[in-house]
């Protein structure tokens, strides 16, 4: 059994922001897997689908961003997963608009949803990094995630979570770089390789 976790912020004030693109990944791929109806549990929502043969629980915490660990943690417990069959949906300030990188463990990069991941589950779990781009001066990215993407930028991010769920069978089984792979192809296959020239800062 697995685990995936989309990290976001709860209700309709957060629902379109940059901090929310793992809600709308995991959001994909339960449509696009016909997973259950989406039901309250583990201070989140939680839903199942059988994913690349998989058996699959996917997870939104309502805990907001600064306390994802605790609901990730009680449906680890619950369910008996471990960590390494945890994979972490996320904004990434590092990687450019409509990038997107998978990594085991690794550094939190200020993130308050990897960070308390990290302190109350453990840091040896994978991440998909959803790149948001950068607002350019740190003092400016508070704000800038906890905005909405413009209207410029939904169709790529609504591209990009599709992509995701296109290509999730191949992170059920384990295939980190061919699902990274497939969905980079299918990106620069809709126009995407360079969004607003914005560079990888990694």
């Amino acid at each position: 059994m697995l685990l995936f976790v989309g990290l976001g912020n709860p209700g309709a004030r957060y629902a379109g922001n940059r901090h929310n693109i793992g809600f709308m990944a995991v959001d994909a791929i339960a449509r696009r897997h016909r997973a259950g109806p989406w039901r309250r549990r583990f201070q989140g929502e939680a839903t199942e689908a059988t994913i690349g043969g998989e058996r699959v629980v996917l997870l939104k915490p309502e805990t907001y961003m600064n306390e994802s660990g605790r609901a990730m943690g009680e449906a680890m417990r619950f369910f008996k997963i471990a960590l390494g069959d945890v994979i972490v949906f996320h904004d990434e300030l590092d990687l450019a608009p409509a990038k997107l990188r998978v990594k085991l463990g690794g550094g939190n990069a200020g993130h308050n949803g990897l960070r308390s991941i990290t302190a109350l589950c453990g840091n040896d779990y994978r991440r998909v990094r959803m790149g948001i781009g950068h607002p350019g001066d740190k003092n400016l990215v508070h704000a800038y995630v906890l905005n909405d993407f413009a209207k410029s930028e939904r169709p790529w991010v609504e591209d990009l979570c599709d992509a995701c769920a296109d290509a999730a069978d191949l992170l059920a089984t384990g295939e980190d770089a061919s699902f990274q792979n497939k969905v980079h192809l299918a990106m620069d296959g809709r126009g995407w390789g360079d969004v607003k020239g914005i560079k990888d800062r990694d």
